[in-house]
């Protein structure tokens, strides 16, 4: 027996996130085991008289290309991936990985010789986004990895999910519609600022942002969502930062990161774990050591560390940055293969400055900005 709330998720994600409609042309690509949902979703887009499409990765494959691939296969891009990006005008990405730790042991170099071949990939993918031509949505429905990386039982992590997706809602669409509206307020205030200040332990970072535009993320590209973001000017970064959470890219878990930067640049970088990965990765290409975004979460139902960055960066009372690229929608220019989410939580002792004026204390904003 399915479970009803992933009918109502399957319907969040058709008619909400992506809104399909008659002749949408749809890709849903699934990575791991999400076969359950991907069948409820693409039913529902039929129903909406869509042109869809399922795509299944086999697990293992890119494991196997990263331990005996060359450096040639490495940098080859599969010409059917330029066509799903050029084609398609909804893309659904269902990730439910039955080990989160399979990329592990892989050497990071060809991880990087990987990323920067998918810049073709990038660029079109997020052009046509920014042109209003492409729609896109990621979820990653629950698996027994998840919930173990979580410390979670299955059906504690499936409760968690769901909740985090208000399919517990009478009507969740509606319910997403109303975070949207809340949210956008947030994003237009932001958007008017030139400079944020984070202080916190063992942080004082500035960043500018001045011409730049906060997106509302409002369950339209992740789900769950509850963030707003921007991609700050690319030279305007300056002072320290200390990563709460550990950050985990590629299979690899580092902690304890912190990174100096002047003129937008990261300068210094050190981590108590997996330094020499972070290194490499920030050494991807120019563009690794800049920040490509900066976002506040702002979904208090997510209220605990998972180790899964779609959850845990929207957190709320947090902020997150990458480094790397950046989002032509919020204005950013900064070109990367690389685009890494690190969390710090402001809950216990931090704060976040707009222009000079305390918005936030402790994780909570001040009252009407949420």
């Amino acid at each position: 027996m399915s479970d009803p709330r992933q009918e109502k998720l399957a319907r969040v994600l058709v008619d909400y996130s992506l809104e399909i409609g008659p002749g949408s042309r749809l890709l849903i690509s699934v990575n791991g085991a999400a076969g359950d949902l991907a069948r409820a979703v693409y039913r529902l887009a039929l129903r909406r008289g869509a042109l869809a499409n399922v795509v299944q990765s086999v697990p293992g494959v890119q494991e196997i290309l990263l331990k005996e691939g060359s450096d040639r296969q490495l940098g080859f891009l599969a010409p059917e991936a330029l066509c799903q990006a050029r084609e398609y005008d909804a893309h659904l990405m269902l990730r439910a990985p039955e080990n989160t730790r399979e990329l592990s042991g892989c050497d990071p170099r060809k991880q990087k010789l990987q990323g920067l071949a998918r810049k073709p990939w990038v660029k079109l993918f997020y052009g046509r986004e920014k042109a209003g031509r492409l729609r896109w949505c990621l979820t990653y429905p629950p698996t027994q990895a998840l919930a173990m990386e979580a410390d979670m039982s299955l059906g504690e992590f499936e409760d968690f999910y769901y909740r985090a997706c208000l399919c517990e809602a009478r009507d969740p669409v509606a319910a997403w519609r109303v975070v949207a509206r809340r949210q956008e307020r947030l994003a237009r205030f932001l958007s008017k600022k030139r400079e944020i200040r984070l202080v916190a332990p063992d942080t004082d970072l500035t960043v500018g942002l001045a011409g730049r535009r906060f997106v509302n993320c409002k369950g339209d590209r992740n789900m769950p969502d509850g963030e707003v973001f921007t991609s700050p000017v690319e030279d305007a970064t300056e002072g320290r930062v200390r990563f709460t959470f550990p950050v985990i890219y590629n299979g690899r878990e580092v902690d304890d990161v912190r990174l100096v930067f002047k003129a937008g640049k990261v300068v210094e970088a050190s981590a108590a774990k997996n330094e020499r990965f972070l290194h490499e990765m920030l050494d991807t290409d120019p563009g690794a050591r800049r920040l490509g975004e900066f976002a506040v979460g702002v979904n208090y139902g997510i209220d605990r560390f998972t180790k899964s960055i779609l959850f845990d960066e929207k957190i709320g009372g947090t902020v997150h940055m990458a480094v790397g690229m950046a989002f032509p929608a919020a204005g950013g220019k900064n070109q990367s293969a690389l685009h890494w989410d690190m969390i710090c939580d402001l809950r216990r002792g931090g704060r976040i400055e707009a222009d000079g004026r305390v918005i936030q204390e402790n994780g909570r904003f001040r009252r009407g900005l949420l």
